[in-house]
């Protein structure tokens, strides 16, 4: 058990905090324990223990030495201490119920096992009585269609033949069993040994869990292209933010913000973040990832955006990138390939446009989302505030 705990305690070191981005890291241990309590009310523990887990590491470990700690406004240090106080106790709570729990689960596997083993057993058996009993009805084959040979009469005895009465010879059996009847009569013997649905086990807590699905309404790429037309028009880039909540394990797009911003014909600077966090804080909403457009160009992450996505993806693995292209009716779902990309950038000191190598890719097409025709969408736009 004490492997278990060490193992649960692991995925803390998953969190590296960029020492350029303290507030919104600080912002990003807000939504994880955002998310934690979302789970615990879903009964989700294990994912409620990670996501604790990880909150306390960032606001506990990471902060404590981050050279820009002094930087957050009181108002943030003192929600870390409340956060703290209360979830600490919390994941106190949890781990003795996530080892037992874990206990049963290897005990209900350990007994799956025991009776797999116990039908395999049987099944041998059965397997060698049908093969006996197929020997033998071989051999009462053959000693039926086997004719006894006639012993020859000699001359002197011919004239006896009249005189005496001869036995008559056996009748051929009506029925001689043959190979596949015995085949036929023993195959109900064979025990089909069931398969087990091994896809509803938990995954492991340490390792790398699939991605959650991102719901993304299908009207939101239209009605954020509606908003930003008149940019569009003046070959201006505009972008908005993505927030949802997290139901069953799915990170549902209920809102995109347009936060105040300034743009070119190739990028976008946002500004008063301070408006989009107070909303979500509002509504409840967690950062599920970005959304922007090309005016000219095609759909694609340039270097600004790849280092634009990273801070979002450090945040959340699910994060995406939108990139709407209206010249060429494109869209893009993107998002930094976890194995390269993602550490790649996070670890480029370049600013600005700049070349990055191609090969492995840096980005690459999402796979983990999925467009909700019927989804509802709200938008946000801030600029107007």
């Amino acid at each position: 058990m004490p492997t278990l705990t060490s193992n649960l305690l692991k995925c803390k070191f998953l969190l590296n905090v960029s020492k350029s981005y303290a507030a919104p890291y600080c912002r990003s241990g807000r939504e994880i324990k955002h998310q934690a309590d979302v789970y615990m009310k879903e009964g989700d523990i294990e994912k409620a223990y990670i996501l604790y887990i990880r909150c306390i590491t960032i606001y506990l470990e990471k902060f404590e030495t981050h050279p820009e700690y002094n930087t957050l406004s009181l108002e943030q240090k003192e929600y870390i201490k409340v956060t703290l106080r209360e979830i600490l106790p919390i994941v106190e709570g949890l781990k003795p119920k996530l080892l037992e729990k874990f206990r049963l689960e290897n005990e209900r596997k350990k007994r799956e096992l025991k009776q797999l083993e116990l039908q395999r057993i049987e099944k041998l058996k059965q397997e060698e009585k049908r093969r006996k009993k197929e020997e033998e009805d071989k051999k009462l084959l053959a000693m039926t269609i086997k004719t006894p040979p006639i012993p020859a009469k000699s001359f002197a005895d011919l004239d006896d033949i009249k005189f005496k009465r001869q036995t008559p010879a056996p009748s051929a059996p009506e029925y001689i069993p043959t190979f596949n009847d015995s085949k036929a009569q023993t195959s109900k013997d064979i025990i089909k040994v069931p398969s087990v649905d091994r896809s509803t086990k938990p995954a492991s807590l340490t390792s790398g869990d699939r991605l959650r699905d991102i719901i993304v309404p299908e009207r939101l790429m239209q009605n954020f292209l509606w908003l930003a037309q008149s940019n569009t028009s003046q070959n201006i880039e505009t972008c908005g933010i993505l927030a949802g909540k997290l139901e069953r394990n799915r990170l549902v797009i209920t809102h995109f913000l347009i936060p105040k911003q300034t743009g070119s014909p190739d990028s976008c600077t946002t500004h008063n973040e301070e408006d989009i966090f107070d909303f979500q804080d509002q509504h409840n909403l967690i950062t599920v990832g970005w959304i922007h457009t090309h005016p000219t160009q095609t759909a694609f992450l340039s270097s600004v955006d790849l280092h634009t996505h990273c801070a979002y993806q450090l945040m959340m693995a699910e994060a995406i990138a939108i990139v709407c292209a209206p010249k060429y009716n494109d869209t893009g779902f993107f998002h930094l390939t976890p194995e390269h990309g993602l550490n790649f950038i996070a670890n480029c000191r370049e600013n600005g446009f700049h070349p990055h190598p191609s090969d492995p890719p840096l980005f690459t097409v999402a796979k983990h989302f999925k467009i909700d025709p019927c989804g509802s969408i709200e938008s946000v736009d801030l600029r107007k505030k």
